[in-house]
């Protein structure tokens, strides 16, 4: 039996599940009641994870997340991190303020990317998850699977913009795609594919993150939070969602972030197809947001959804039939699987 391995952030540290033969799972903790806010794993090698620490700056495990090291600190707040699949030790890192820094040492320097900072219209970047000064930042970031020079960032709330020089320079916002953006990423091997969920629902672009469409016809929630896309079929893809919040009734906390009652629903879009609303087995609705999906490059048709609450969910055929898995993390804001 291969070892499986789910990492998850969970407000006070992370949380480490390890599958084991006889079938149970082992719970471990670290990083105790500290704010990991990110994960990311390299893809040139499995036992390489990063995460960021409010206060101490990016942190890197090289046993699968069991143990941990600061290695580095941009000089910024880290909300976002990208490792490339191309070079070993580049990493990319959204900021607040909205900006993107790089590290070419595994996380031990970092410079910024002054090119971001010359985007149009970014002075008029807002974000509202951030009181009092309400400043933007850089959400979803990702790098093309196919193209080492292809970096798409999106911004809570602002933009979704494309570079094809690594970074040096940016367009603007990308028509078609979300300025609300809580998610992105590329498809695992197919760089025309790129996936964006937020506020408005999602988006997908079909050529690298140049043209954006958003498709509506059978999304019934307009929040929309985590994305992922199969590994082997492109054109099928998934996306959390919640209600917007009504103004009219006085909320002002989107719905996805109420505990207990986040009225949440995970959807499939096939091929282009409306999105179908899946069940099999899911509550329905979600009264924990699925705060993250993920998908196993090594297993197509397999879909994981971690929730607010602690509980992931496993779906082996395209999400059509689900099953909780026999464990809790306490909670999952994001979520990794390693093998």
């Amino acid at each position: 039996m291969n070892t499986r391995i789910f990492l998850a952030t969970t407000g006070k540290g992370i949380a480490r599940a390890i599958s084991r033969d006889n079938g149970n799972w082992q719970i471990e903790t670290s990083l105790a009641s500290q704010t990991a806010r990110c994960l990311a794993a390299d893809p040139l090698n499995p036992n390489i994870v990063y995460t960021t620490v409010d206060g101490q700056g990016i942190l890197r495990s090289h046993d699968q997340g069991q143990n941990w090291q600061v290695v580095g600190n941009p000089g910024y707040d880290v909300r976002s991190l990208a490792v490339s699949p191309h070079q070993p030790g580049l990493l990319y890192a959204g900021i607040r303020p909205a900006g993107v820094c790089v590290s070419q040492d595994g996380g031990q320097s970092w410079s910024e990317l002054d090119g971001f900072r010359r985007i149009r219209g970014r002075r008029l970047w807002r974000s509202p998850a951030e009181p009092p000064d309400w400043r933007a930042y850089v959400m979803g970031l990702a790098v093309s699977p196919s193209d080492p020079q292809v970096i798409v960032a999106g911004v809570e709330f602002g933009a979704l913009v494309h570079s094809d020089d690594g970074g040096r320079t940016w367009t603007n916002h990308r028509r078609g795609a979300l300025r609300d953006c809580h998610s992105l990423t590329f498809h695992a091997t197919n760089g025309d594919w790129v996936y964006e969920g937020g506020g408005g629902g999602a988006a997908v672009s079909r050529d690298g993150g140049l043209t954006w469409q958003r498709p509506k016809t059978g999304l019934e929630r307009g929040y929309g939070w985590a994305c992922a896309a199969d590994p082997k079929r492109p054109e099928v893809w998934y996306l959390s969602a919640s209600h917007m919040p009504s103004l009219l009734r006085g909320q002002f906390e989107p719905p996805a972030h109420v505990y207990g009652k986040s009225n949440a629903a995970i959807y499939r879009s096939s091929g282009g197809a409306a999105w179908e609303k899946l069940n099999g087995g899911l509550p329905d609705p979600l009264n924990y947001m699925a705060n993250a999906l993920f998908t196993d490059p090594s297993a197509p048709g397999h879909l994981y959804a971690g929730l607010a609450n602690g509980e992931v969910w496993q779906s082996a055929d395209f999400g059509d039939n689900w099953q909780k898995l026999d464990f809790n993390l306490g909670a999952v804001y994001r979520l990794l699987i390693l093998s």
